[in-house]
């Protein structure tokens, strides 16, 4: 492997471990990566046990997981949400400031407050104004989905946010933005993604993937594939295992049938999540397919092994996602 990508593997598992506006830490809590592979059900009495025991993280979730089962904004679901808010979540924050726009505002039955969606709004940016006047980029980022003003969002973009450069790029590819010279809006979008992808954004990195291949540039998708499914991402993960296992062979890896098993093994783990456990399923028995059984038994280890040294399998749902 070469230095650089090293470096770049290195720099992915160091950034996750941060809190960014997208869960992608290297060792969330159990509740968390339960969340994050949409296994809610199974999160529920895990994040529950972490968020009594005063994880504000495991709180946030836990009102997330709350509000997405009932489909809005429940008492029991803002209970959470405000307690990891007087903890100091900003997430908690921006999602109780959003309670006007939540279903219950329709259904007229928002649960009480102790503060407004405003006053909370506002007590968010008074605690995020001096670190982002700092120019620190997540504060940064968390002022653009406070005031969706989209000079935020370019300023901790170019402050270095992943998570911001992955939108500046989605923003720009959708139209925003000026660009009078031919090519330079393409150009802008190519910059933000690669931008995101050392930054370890795995979505981000699947995007570039497409711009790699119109490029006809082969060995940099091989590249930042691999990358993307060192970070746990779950359709990463999915083409990965697939291409190295031939199944088809699409950008020319080199044939490990035994890992692409491995890999695919362990996305059973998702029980559905995602509608995807049928697609497993299938390509776990295309591959087996061409295998002898001590090459399955060898999968089993590499299963394990990868499992033991990688982040979560994660489908990387957006923190303040509807």
């Amino acid at each position: 492997m070469k230095a650089s990508t090293c470096l770049l593997v290195a720099s992915i598992f160091i950034l996750n471990e941060t809190s960014l506006a997208n869960p992608q830490e290297l060792t969330p809590s159990s509740g968390v990566a339960l969340y994050n592979q949409l296994k809610l059900d199974a999160a529920f009495p895990v994040l529950e046990k972490e968020a009594s025991s005063g994880n504000s993280d495991s709180q946030y979730y836990l009102g997330e997981a709350l509000r997405k089962r009932n489909r809005y904004m429940t008492p029991e679901a803002q209970h959470w949400y405000e307690t990891a808010a007087m903890n100091g979540s900003i997430y908690a924050m921006i999602r109780l400031g959003r309670k006007n726009e939540d279903l219950c505002s329709s259904m007229d039955n928002c649960p009480a407050s102790a503060k407004s969606p405003v006053e909370w709004f506002t007590h968010a940016k008074e605690l995020l104004l001096e670190k982002s006047n700092d120019g620190d980029p997540e504060s940064l980022y968390l002022m653009y989905e406070i005031t969706l003003d989209r000079e935020w969002l370019e300023r901790s973009a170019t402050a270095g946010f992943p998570l911001a450069q992955y939108w500046m790029a989605v923003s720009e590819r959708q139209g925003e933005g000026f660009f009078f010279i031919p090519g330079k809006r393409d150009a802008s979008v190519r910059k933000w993604l690669l931008l995101s992808s050392e930054g370890g954004y795995p979505k981000a990195m699947m995007d570039y993937l497409e711009i790699l291949h119109t490029e006809g540039d082969t060995e940099s998708i091989r590249h930042w594939l691999e990358l993307a499914a060192e970070t746990g991402y779950q359709a990463a993960i999915s083409s990965y295992g697939a291409y190295i296992s031939h199944t088809p062979d699409k950008v020319g890896y080199p044939l490990d049938i035994v890992k692409g098993y491995a890999l695919y093994s362990l996305l059973k783990e998702l029980d559905g999540g995602g509608g995807i456990k049928r697609f497993v399923e299938k390509k776990l028995d295309s591959i087996s397919e061409k295998m002898t059984q001590e090459q399955i038994e060898q999968s089993k280890i590499v299963a394990k092994q990868w499992k033991a040294t990688h982040p979560p399998l994660s489908f990387f749902p957006d923190k303040l996602g509807n």
